[in-house]
């Protein structure tokens, strides 16, 4: 059997940064087990799948693998599969619809190379904290929120930076992913910054995450004032994010690099 494979740097402007996602365009779905084992053999943060669509709500069915699982929701995936989409299979098209486990999500074309995504936002509410959270992070959050992710606000993007927690500490959290964050630095021109640790995922750390952002535009829009905010997340790699909060949807922008085509056989 012969896959089309493309690797896509997203949310960067130039190779190698960003976050690597792996898309597949496929005539049909692949046994789940065979479309894990092709996840693990990438050992990137995701893997995409991609099968036309014959409904109307939708011009592809999308599904995402880490290394370890199947996953509800990945941003920087799916603006690549857009980028994949864009470039490869459909160039005349301006906007292209995925349906997912998180429901129909598009991405469009924008002047000047940019894309832009349309994902669910995922508003939380301040909780107490975790057993164990204060020695991972090594010092007390200000804010913890809870929900499917634990969300931890930190003084400063000095302390987001600088962090080096344990990833088996955060294994063992429940649930087993926490997301750091806190304002951006003073005359920096971002607003917010981020790290997604996610061991529960396989990951002990995702480069730049999409997805993660359904939550932290809410927080910070409603912190800071406005609806519109620039985040970058502090990984090794780093990324680049536009976030819009527009009610119950979060529109998120950034760009794409291809670094790679090739075909998977076996």
């Amino acid at each position: 059997m012969e896959i089309p494979l493309f690797q896509v740097d997203a949310f960067t402007s130039k190779p190698f940064g960003g976050n690597p996602a792996a898309i597949c365009p496929l005539s049909e779905w692949l046994p789940e087990v065979v479309m894990q084992a092709i996840a693990a053999e990438n050992n990137l943060s995701e893997t995409a799948f991609l099968v036309e669509d014959d409904g109307d709500d939708a011009d592809y069915a999308l599904r995402w693998f880490t290394p370890a699982i199947e996953v509800d929701l990945c941003g920087h995936a799916t603006l690549a599969a857009g980028h994949v989409v864009f470039e490869h299979l459909r160039p005349d098209t301006e906007a292209v619809r995925f349906s997912t486990r998180s429901g129909v999500l598009e991405v469009a074309r924008e002047a000047g190379g940019a894309l832009r995504m349309d994902l669910p936002a995922d508003p939380r509410s301040p909780t107490s904290a975790p057993d164990g959270l204060a020695e991972i992070l090594g010092s007390t959050p200000t804010e913890v929120l809870g929900g499917s992710t634990w969300v931890a606000v930190l003084d400063d993007a000095e302390a987001v930076r600088s962090l080096r927690p344990d990833p088996d500490a955060i294994g063992r959290l429940d649930p087993p992913y926490l997301n750091v964050t806190a304002a951006g630095d003073a005359d920096s021109g971002v607003d917010f910054v981020s790290r997604f640790f996610a061991p529960g995922a396989g990951i002990d750390e995702d480069p730049v995450t999409g997805s993660a952002h359904c939550a932290l535009t809410p927080y910070w829009a409603k912190r800071l004032g406005t609806d519109r905010l620039v985040a970058r997340q502090v990984s090794r790699r780093g990324g680049e994010l536009d976030c819009e909060l527009l009610a119950d949807r979060v529109v998120v922008r950034g760009r794409c690099v291809q670094v790679l085509q090739g075909t998977l056989s076996f």
